[in-house]
């Protein structure tokens, strides 16, 4: 008798998807007896991916300071040699755990070294001091964050195995099961955010089929980071479960497909009151002066993941050039229609990646713009 053959759906997701769930129910109804189990998330040594462990307290936080640092192995996170492997987490914002449910927790964390520096790929902690400085301007920052589901093969979910879905038109805030491949995933990512805590604020299909964004803020300061960085960790959770994976990347199909981004939404308070739209020309007059310093800070790789979608096609400007213009996708910054004609509000940066990392952007952000800097000085560029 010949063995049945699986259907692609079956051989694209992860094994461990397919263990009984209700099993695991029946044991994450057990009472915990008082005790709370917080998850330490962290970003690793390649400043994309995320890390998390977690231990037990006998009591149930209620501020960020109830909460001990802890450590862990950093030569397996690509952080430390293995003859001095020790790294600090110190927690610095909370939320609920939408996994393990009330009162268990998860917590946001910076890393720092042996001798208690920042980590190198620690970013938050220099945001944070830019942040400090230019609290009263509050700055409010709301990212959109796309992303691509694939499947376990890193073929994109839902694509026939050989071959491609048909050119992109239907697939755009799309419904039907032939346009749309993944919905449960972002509507139960979009749940889990809501229960966390986070300021997630919308979510659609994208323009490739299999792609999808959801956006969170407005969040102000040093929040916009974190929130984006807990969502993210949300979603490679959640996209465990159902057996898939969520890649950032930002071209992650080749060809006349859409790339991912993270455009990135900005506005002080002097660009929400009346007559802010000479602040926000302003704003983008210095954007466009430190444009190469952006494109460095705006993907991991100084520029070069960008350099595969910032074509001037599908949606992008050139990375070579900086432009700005009223409902233009195509420029590096949009200006909605409707501040145009209220003549205060926000802009859209649209050219920070998929994969950028949000304490780099808002903070390169409020340098430019509110502090005033200029030149091509970072850490991460080649001067």
């Amino acid at each position: 008798m010949r063995p049945l053959r699986r259907s692609a759906a079956t051989m694209s997701v992860s094994h461990s998807s397919r263990l009984n769930k209700g099993v695991r129910d029946q044991y994450m109804k057990l009472p915990q007896g008082g005790m709370v189990l917080v998850t330490y998330v962290w970003i690793d040594g390649t400043g994309e991916g995320v890390r998390c462990k977690t231990k037990t307290l006998d009591y149930e936080p209620k501020s960020i300071e109830e909460i001990p640092e802890w450590n862990f192995d950093g030569s397996s996170t690509f952080q430390a040699e293995g003859s001095n492997s020790d790294m600090y987490l110190v927690p610095v914002n909370m939320f609920r755990d939408p996994f393990c449910l009330d009162p268990n927790k998860l917590v946001m964390c910076e890393v720092l070294k042996y001798n208690r520096k920042p980590a190198e790929t620690n970013l938050r902690h220099t945001c944070k001091e830019v942040m400090d400085l230019v609290r009263d301007h509050r700055p409010w920052f709301g990212m959109e964050q796309e992303y691509t589901l694939l499947g376990i093969n890193g073929h994109p979910y839902g694509w026939p195995d050989n071959g491609f879905p048909g050119p992109q038109g239907p697939y755009y805030c799309g419904v039907g099961a032939d346009k749309v491949y993944g919905r449960d995933i972002v509507e139960c990512h979009y749940k889990a955010c809501l229960y966390a805590g986070i300021l997630i604020c919308g979510t659609n299909a994208e323009v490739m089929p299999s792609q999808w964004e959801f956006q969170v803020g407005p969040c102000e300061g040093i929040d916009m980071g974190d929130h984006l960085w807990m969502a993210r960790f949300i979603l490679h959770r959640v996209c465990e479960d159902f057996g898939v994976v969520a890649t950032l990347d930002p071209k992650p199909m080749t060809g006349n497909w859409n790339g991912a981004g993270c455009h990135t939404n900005y506005s002080t308070d002097l660009m929400r009151k009346d007559g802010g739209i000479k602040h926000i020309e302003d704003a983008i007059e210095r954007l466009g002066k430190r444009h190469d310093y952006h494109i460095c800070v705006y993907d991991p790789r100084g520029g070069k993941d960008n350099s595969r979608r910032l074509t001037g096609k599908h949606e992008t400007s050139s990375i070579h050039e900086f432009s700005a213009g009223v409902a233009n996708r195509g420029a590096s910054i949009r200006i909605p229609r409707q501040v145009g004609q209220e003549g205060k509000g926000y802009f859209e940066d649209r050219r920070p990646a998929a994969n950028c990392d949000p304490y780099a952007v808002t903070e390169a952000i409020s340098r430019t713009t509110i502090l005033n800097e200029t030149g091509k000085e970072s850490k991460n560029c080649d001067n």
